[in-house]
């Protein structure tokens, strides 16, 4: 059964809806059509308290007023565009000048203020909510009409699924992303830095001044970057080290086999109150942000999230890669279809 309530009204005076999954183990994720929001992942605790492990607003305004992106889907394009531009079909897009020089997002247009149809049932792998939109011929720059279908589902074995799927009538960009915080001792609970953490990667891509990768991919070998093993988050954190100091924390992407094929990335752990969350995903990279820009910023039941509340695992293509020809591609042709899986699996022990 999927339950529906009224979260609010949008600039637009359109009602917008909270639609709630819930299983057999205590677990419950709330999602919304105003801008496809994950808006509360419920979970019990080695106790049998219900935490709520994602980072939020009470209210529908307050998602128009921030930067965070909380909870947010991410398109067209998640993360920077170098100088705000891509050339496809040798011709050139330039795109919002949001970061810097650069662009973050896809942009001004934020595709998480959008409405979005919603449709909801049961499928062999669990109750879903699936919203789709689409996103016309630049709404953020990029060419092409986009059609966005964006499905959660949540699973009696505790896997929060988004699956993604995706089409055009031109050359575009597609790189989606979702930009869920967590903290596995429940929002507002402190800061993640005693969270520990696995990356099952080997390399990740050097970040420059303005966090746009340079091209240069890095063996994390005997860098901070390096979660092969269990680490204590803010014991691993070195602000000695030049892409640590850049980012201020952890804001870097990691790289995995571009084989398309549903793989182990991230493993997070909270001692506090056990709960574990494991990240797998199709796609060939990982973005590992720490909420280094978190400033206070009030959130649910008036709890002001400081720097280092959430933690994201953003999976994707890697940052910028419609402008470097050695990543692997985010560009999109017609008659091609985006389709990409990302799961959240939550246990406790």
């Amino acid at each position: 059964m999927i339950e529906c309530l009224k979260f609010g009204t949008t600039k637009e005076g359109k009602e917008a809806s909270i639609y709630i999954l819930e299983n057999d183990s205590g677990m419950h994720v709330q999602v919304s059509d105003f801008g496809a929001l994950i808006l509360t992942i419920m979970f019990p605790d080695r106790n049998g308290e219900i935490k709520d492990i994602t980072l939020g607003f009470d209210e529908l305004k307050d998602y128009y007023n921030t930067d965070t992106c909380f909870g947010a889907y991410v398109g067209r394009n998640a993360n920077r565009i170098k100088n705000a531009c891509v050339i496809l079909d040798d011709k050139e897009y330039k795109l919002d000048k949001n970061d810097g020089e650069n662009n973050l997002h896809s942009g001004f247009v934020r595709s998480h203020c959008k409405m979005y149809d919603a449709r909801y049932g049961k499928s062999k792998e669990g109750n879903y909510v699936e919203f789709s939109r689409l996103s016309p011929k630049f709404e953020q720059g990029f060419p092409g009409d986009l059609e966005q279908r964006i499905r959660y589902t949540l699973t009696d074995n505790n896997e929060l699924i988004i699956d993604y799927r995706m089409a055009t009538n031109e050359t575009t960009v597609v790189n989606p992303t979702n930009h869920t915080y967590f903290n596995l001792n429940g929002q507002g609970n402190g800061n993640i830095l005693q969270h520990q953490l696995e990356i099952y990667a080997n390399s990740f891509l050097e970040i420059d001044e303005d966090f746009v990768p340079t091209g240069n991919i890095l063996n994390v070998e005997n860098t901070p970057m390096d979660f092969r093993i269990k680490k204590i988050i803010g014991k691993q954190i070195d602000y000695n080290d030049v892409q640590i100091r850049r980012a201020k924390g952890y804001d870097h992407n990691y790289v995995f086999t571009n084989d398309g094929k549903l793989k182990k990335m991230a493993k997070l752990y909270c001692d506090e109150s056990g709960i574990t969350m494991t990240v797998y995903s199709d796609l060939c990279g990982m973005q590992l942000y720490t909420g280094n820009f978190l400033d206070g910023v009030v959130g649910k039941g008036g709890t002001r999230y400081e720097e280092k509340a959430g933690i994201c695992f953003e999976t994707q293509y890697y940052p910028n890669a419609c402008n470097e020809e050695h990543f692997p591609s985010s560009v999109l042709k017609a008659g091609q279809t985006y389709k990409s899986r990302t799961i959240y699996e939550l246990s406790v022990s």
